[in-house]
């Protein structure tokens, strides 16, 4: 990844809505977003199995960008046309993000999600399996560009901005687990074998993690 933290969103999108949520988002959110100092790319995926889920990846520089008076200032103020679209965010699901480990630099269409949560006792072990072991080695193998393990790192004393309250709340994700890779198989492999819900939990996950797979749909980036 570009930067050290991360905005990482899940939601659902009505079909009769999608054409102009689409529309939205590729030409004002992410141009008013990628505006705001800090923010250094953007993108928008959609599941692969042709549902509503839709997932949204902003990469920042670091943390402080994520509390900046700019950012904060979009969030309070939202346009007529945000006013219109925030209430079509089903089920969101928004974090923001510290990098914990990031390996591989390039960009592909398939995408792995894996939300999930250390046991207490054990989530030292988790962490560094994942991030010593096992992350290190994806971006070499047949199908496989990148892998990124981020933490939430939102304060849980932050007041709701104005985007939040249209929404009615956001739930937010523990640890994340990114996976990018060119085609479905190799991704899909993956989340069958080293990453299923029972190896997880072998490692010192909690039982319950939610793992999705998105293909690209759009993505924009700040001038270098």
């Amino acid at each position: 990844m570009p930067g050290s933290a991360a905005v990482a969103i899940w939601c659902d999108v009505a079909p009769e809505i999608r054409e102009e949520f689409d529309d939205w988002h590729a030409h004002e959110h992410f141009p008013e977003r990628l505006s705001i100092p800090g923010f250094l790319r953007g993108s928008r995926w959609n599941s692969n199995d042709g549902g509503s889920a839709c997932f949204v990846l902003y990469e920042t520089a670091d943390l402080t960008v994520l509390t900046s008076r700019a950012y904060l200032e979009r969030l309070n103020n939202p346009t007529p046309w945000s006013r219109k679209m925030m209430p079509h965010h089903l089920g969101m699901v928004r974090s923001l993000c510290a990098v914990r480990a990031s390996f591989g630099l390039a960009l592909a269409d398939t995408l792995l999600t894996l939300r999930f949560s250390p046991q207490p006792q054990a989530a030292d072990g988790l962490i560094r399996w994942l991030s010593t072991d096992l992350l290190p080695k994806l971006p070499m193998r047949r199908g496989l560009v990148g892998a990124q393990l981020l933490q939430d790192a939102a304060s849980t004393n932050a007041a709701p901005t104005a985007e939040q309250k249209i929404r009615g709340g956001d739930k937010s994700a523990d640890w994340v687990l990114l996976v990018n890779g060119y085609g479905t198989d190799a991704v899909s492999r993956l989340v069958a074998e080293e990453l299923n819900e029972a190896a997880l939990v072998a490692h010192g996950a909690t039982s319950g993690s939610i793992g999705h797979i998105y293909k690209l749909a759009y993505t924009l980036s700040t001038r270098p």
